[in-house]
């Protein structure tokens, strides 16, 4: 089941909307990154088609909470965590539990 965003309110415009193609492209990419292997930010937005949407994946990521999408398994480009919603330190520790490197 697709899940919808309230936006309604304006003359004309739909009172839901579906999920954005980006974010879906996102998703799609995280699901697919195996377990002790890890990518950067940076990466998942090229693959997904926008290098420059780095901080749009984190935003993505972080509204995230289907556990099919292993948004613990995206970090930053310079090998540090990066953020997580559930808390950095729950993702470093599932990262040690699947024995993914990072620096």
């Amino acid at each position: 089941m697709k899940k919808y965003h309230k936006i309604g309110g304006q003359e004309g415009m739909p009172a839901y909307r579906t999920p954005s193609n980006f974010r879906s492209r996102v998703f799609e990419i995280v699901r697919k990154i195996p377990k002790g292997k890890t990518l950067t930010y940076k990466r998942v937005a090229e693959m997904a088609g926008n290098p420059k949407a780095c901080r749009a994946v984190g935003n993505a990521l972080h509204q995230n909470y289907d556990p099919q999408i292993p948004c613990h398994r995206v970090i930053r480009s310079d090998g540090k965590l990066g953020g997580y919603n559930r808390g950095a330190e729950i993702k470093r520790e599932i990262l040690a539990q699947e024995k993914a490197e990072i620096d």
